[in-house]
C-alpha cells in the first residue's frame, strides 16, 4: 500500500466510532497528516462515515481551508486582513500573481509555490505580511516579494543540482 493511503486508513481508523458529525475533524486530519485531501480519502470516507462521494467534495469545496491538490514546497499566505489591506496586501497579491502566474489555490507547474488568500495571520503590527511554508515576511513590498521569491527559486535549484 502506498504511503497516501497508509496514511488515511491510520487517521480512519482513530475513529473507532466515527459518526457524520465527524467528517470535518477527519478532513483536517487527513490534510495535517498528507498536506491536501487526497481523492482517495473521500472514497474511505464516504464508506466509513455512510457518506456519498458528493456530500464529501461538498464539504471540501465549501470551505476554503481544504485542498484537493498537494501544495507546493513553498506554500505562500497572503494575508488579506483589515491592516494588510490597508498597508497594500492587494498589491503584494497581485504581484505574486505575476511572477508565479498562478491564481489563489493553485500550485505552479514545477510544484514549487502553492498560493492561499488567508482572512489575518495575526501579524497585523507587521503588515502587510506573507507567510512562506510557516516563516513570516513582514512589512513587505512589491520588490521585496519579487527578491524573495526569486531567492527561494534559487535555493531550490541549487538543492536539486546537489541532489543529482
Amino acid at each position: 500500500m502506498d504511503p497516501i493511503n497508509e496514511t488515511i486508513d491510520r487517521v480512519l481508523a482513530g475513529y473507532k466510532t466515527a459518526e457524520r458529525s465527524d467528517l470535518i475533524p477527519i478532513l483536517q486530519d487527513i490534510q495535517d497528516s498528507i498536506g491536501y485531501v487526497h481523492k482517495d480519502a473521500v472514497s474511505k470516507i464516504g464508506t466509513k462515515l455512510n457518506l456519498p462521494p458528493s456530500k464529501i467534495f461538498g464539504v471540501l469545496t465549501f470551505y476554503n481551508q481544504f485542498r484537493t491538490e498537494p501544495p507546493g514546497r513553498y506554500h505562500i499566505m497572503v494575508c488579506r486582513g483589515t491592516a494588510c489591506h490597508v498597508k497594500g496586501s492587494e498589491k503584494i497579491l497581485k504581484t505574486v500573481q505575476n511572477t508565479l502566474k498562478i491564481e489563489p489555490g493553485q500550485t505552479t507547474r514545477d510544484g514549487l509555490f502553492s498560493l492561499e488568500i488567508v482572512a489575518c495571520v495575526g501579524a497585523c503590527g507587521l503588515s502587510p505580511v506573507i507567510n512562506i511554508s510557516g516563516e513570516f515576511y513582514a512589512r513587505v513590498t512589491p520588490d521585496s516579494v519579487r527578491e524573495i521569491l526569486k531567492t527561494l527559486k534559487s535555493e531550490a535549484k541549487e538543492e536539486a543540482k546537489r541532489d543529482v
